[in-house]
């Protein structure tokens, strides 16, 4: 889960930037970065779910 969170914030960072700057990269890749953060957070989500409740059934 730590990895999964660190890509999310990877992938923020990097989209963001991109789209501060502008230009050809934030063209090309802005909306995929923004759009992997957002799978990335439903992993992460999941993952987190996943562990409370393999947590709770013992």
């Amino acid at each position: 889960m730590i990895i999964v969170l660190f890509l999310v914030l990877a992938s923020l960072v990097v989209g963001l930037a991109a789209m501060i700057k502008g230009g050809e990269f934030n063209k090309k890749y802005g909306n995929k970065l923004m759009r992997w953060r957002v799978t990335l957070q439903g992993l992460a989500l999941a993952l987190f779910v996943l562990a409370v409740w393999a947590q709770n059934s013992d």
